[in-house]
């Protein structure tokens, strides 16, 4: 199986917990995060702030907050497709207080 590679080049914070996400491919996707916002690794991305402290991992070329919490480029540049399994792995997940 071929697992595509790609790069995110930029984002923009488009509303809150929602980023618009441009790719070396030249394709942007626009990304809702609230679905997934759970667990110990994504939960504490609930508090607004902290979501807003993303950044690009300048080595791997993703989105990185400072919780640890990153997904592969691949996931994110197709995103409708992978939101609902995400979506129902977060129900899965332990909630965690932001």
């Amino acid at each position: 199986m071929i697992h595509p590679i790609y790069q995110v080049r930029w984002f923009r914070i488009v509303a809150p917990y929602t980023l618009r996400v441009g790719f070396d491919d030249g394709t942007e996707q626009t990304i809702d995060f609230r679905s997934i916002l759970a667990g110990e690794l994504f939960g504490p991305l609930r508090d607004l702030d902290l979501f807003n402290q993303v950044q690009i991992d300048p080595e791997v070329h993703t989105l990185v907050w400072p919780t640890g919490a990153d997904l592969d480029p691949a996931t994110l540049h197709d995103w409708p497709a992978h939101e609902p399994v995400l979506r129902e792995l977060a129900r899965r997940w332990e909630p965690v207080q932001a």
